[in-house]
């Protein structure tokens, strides 16, 4: 039975606004109560202020401690934490030095940001949740209860273990240092580091692969595995991933090794592809032949050959749940055809390395989010200053603005400014949370002196290209090309299928839908400050090979590779220029 849609209120009634206001301070003071007492809460200068005004008062249950936090803690960012994190990297690791060093206790695991843009990765210590019994929503969605198995395209593997010694040197714990969703769907699943032997040659419930495959890092070993042991099983329902370019990719790979695979499935033998082998003996043991199978396989053909190929290979198909809004969304044209109209494809939330901030509100709407965390979220007008004396509240945003989150967090974060903006669209009816739509990345814009184009006026340029008439544009990226002067917004465009014949005005077009978003554009035209936007087509299969390049070049986790919606970097942009087959 199909739930029925929410639809955002405009204004916040009183009685919504009160309940809002009782949660979030709730909240608040449960984690000023926990944090403030940690090596972190009692020794920056930046808390000197709170540690004044609270001193002698039950943080806890105390209302004022609301007002003194508001007034006294200012806006931190990542510097402020990394010379406490760095005390984790120091060997011996004591546990003297680091319990309680954020947050009380020690950490679970260590998240490593995906360094996107080629930067160096920020690390933010995870602590167990103490103060919600509540699963998170990514945990529901991993444990929807289904008759059918599900695909859990998640890595496991991790980048380090750090052992935490106790006073007598022994080893009173392990934390792993690892990409977000690998700490997190080991936490949610509870599967710790020290009985990972017992599980690897296991096939969890409800999965189709053994638990080893989590452990090949190699993108497309790592796709194409999980894709032989899919392929294998008629009765998946569920596809769970980080990002839907997984799926754009693992369909790739599956077309072009289709042969293969289907040989794998036929003989029951594991294929003889590279960075597999410290898994392969787990693999070949889950792994049987299947000729009937393998003839069911054949007669229906590569994924390509047919629209709504997936529902013919699995009938019972109905979810693929991954990260798919913002930048992502240019990629469900893609999915759908291979999936067909039946089957849903569904966000997995909205949330960052620092912390988790919000669900779907409607289950097949991929780009609108409501506030939920089990944290605290304050809010920065994007068209003020980014100072202290500008945080707003949750029950003050207006729709139709934008916004920066500022996150204070069980895991130790005080009003951490979150490098993304959102725009607030309305109020859920339920609660009163905030409704909202994720509306870019704030350093991956472009910066003219005269304006800046953001990750959502770059996506409504590759919307408004997106047609029969241009180009069906699978994937895209953007860069200041500067080859010709005035200096412009330059794209690359990796594209299903032939140019359209109205390709020649795609320039003039994307220029049109620039100057949509800001009129600013037009006048900088017209003073010689910008030229028409480049659009460069790269040869298909290029961003796969960016994400396989850059997996390897960086030794980054499988889970957390992403093409940057902005390459910055000169590396990166040499990387694409090289593979531009036309010019429009």
């Amino acid at each position: 039975m199909s739930l029925p849609t929410v639809k955002p209120l405009s204004t916040l009634p009183p009685e919504l606004k009160a309940a809002l206001q009782e949660r979030t301070e709730r909240s608040l003071r449960d984690i000023v109560g926990a944090n403030i007492t940690t090596h972190y809460g009692v020794s920056v200068p930046s808390l000197s202020l709170l540690r004044q005004v609270t001193a002698g008062k039950d943080v806890k249950e105390d209302p004022t401690v609301i007002v003194d936090f508001r007034q006294a803690v200012p806006l931190t960012d990542y510097g402020c934490y990394s010379p406490f994190i760095a005390n984790f990297f120091r060997h011996p690791c004591k546990q003297s030095e680091l319990e309680n060093l954020l947050a009380p206790g020690l950490p679970i695991y260590i998240a490593k940001s995906s360094s996107t843009t080629g930067n160096k990765s920020n690390l933010f210590p995870k602590y167990p949740r103490r103060l919600s019994t509540t699963p998170s929503s990514f945990a529901e969605r991993l444990h929807l209860s289904s008759s059918g198995k599900a695909v859990h395209i998640y890595c496991l593997a991790y980048r380090e273990l750090l052992e935490v010694m106790g006073e007598d040197g022994e080893v009173i714990k392990k934390i792993l240092v690892c990409i977000g969703s690998c700490g997190g769907v080991r936490n949610t699943e509870n599967w710790p580091v020290e009985t990972d032997s017992t599980r690897m040659g296991t096939i969890m419930p409800g999965h189709v692969s053994p638990w080893a495959t989590g452990f090949i890092t190699h993108h497309r070993s790592f796709l194409l595995i999980h894709a032989m042991f899919a392929l294998f099983d008629p009765t998946v329902e569920r596809f769970l991933m980080t990002f839907l370019t997984f799926f754009a990719d693992l369909i790739r790979y599956v077309q072009e090794d289709w042969d293969l695979l289907i040989t794998s499935v036929r003989d029951g033998t594991i294929p003889n592809i590279g960075h597999i082998e410290h898994v392969r003996t787990y693999l070949q043991a889950n792994f049987r032949a299947n000729p009937q199978r393998a003839e069911e396989l054949r007669n229906i053909g590569p994924p390509l050959n047919c629209p709504g190929w997936a529902q013919r290979v699995w009938p019972n198909l109905k979810t693929v749940l991954c990260i798919c809004s913002g930048m992502f969304a240019t990629l469900i044209p893609k999915a759908r055809s291979v999936l067909g109209p039946n089957v849903l494809i569904q966000n997995i939330g909205y949330g960052c390395t620092e912390c988790s901030i919000g669900r779907m509100l409607n289950i097949d709407d991929t780009e609108t989010f409501v506030l939920e965390t089990t944290d605290v979220v304050e809010f920065l007008d994007t068209s003020e200053a980014l100072v202290h004396d500008n945080i707003l509240q949750a029950w003050d945003l207006q729709p139709g603005k934008c916004y920066q989150p500022v996150a204070t967090t069980e895991d130790g974060l005080w009003r951490y400014l979150i490098d993304d903006i959102i725009q607030v669209t309305g109020f859920d009816p339920r609660n009163g949370s905030p409704v909202f739509k994720f509306y870019g990345r704030k350093n991956l814009a472009i910066r003219f002196p005269f304006t800046q184009i953001t990750e959502a006026h770059l996506v409504s340029v590759i919307r408004s290209l997106d047609t029969e008439d241009i180009a069906k544009i699978q994937e895209f990226t953007a860069v200041v090309d500067l080859r010709e002067l005035p200096q412009t917004v330059g794209f690359f465009l990796e594209i299903i299928g032939d140019i359209g014949p109205g390709a020649t005005a795609a320039r003039q077009k994307a220029f049109e839908a620039l100057v949509g978003t800001n009129e600013d554009h037009q006048r900088a035209f017209g003073a010689g400050q910008i030229r028409l936007p480049t659009i460069r087509i790269v040869k298909p299969g290029t961003f796969a090979e960016y994400r396989l390049w850059r997996g390897e070049s960086m030794d980054a986790g499988v889970g957390q590779i992403k093409v940057p919606i902005v390459m910055l970097n000169e590396e990166q942009q040499e990387w694409i220029t090289e593979r531009v087959i036309v010019e429009l």
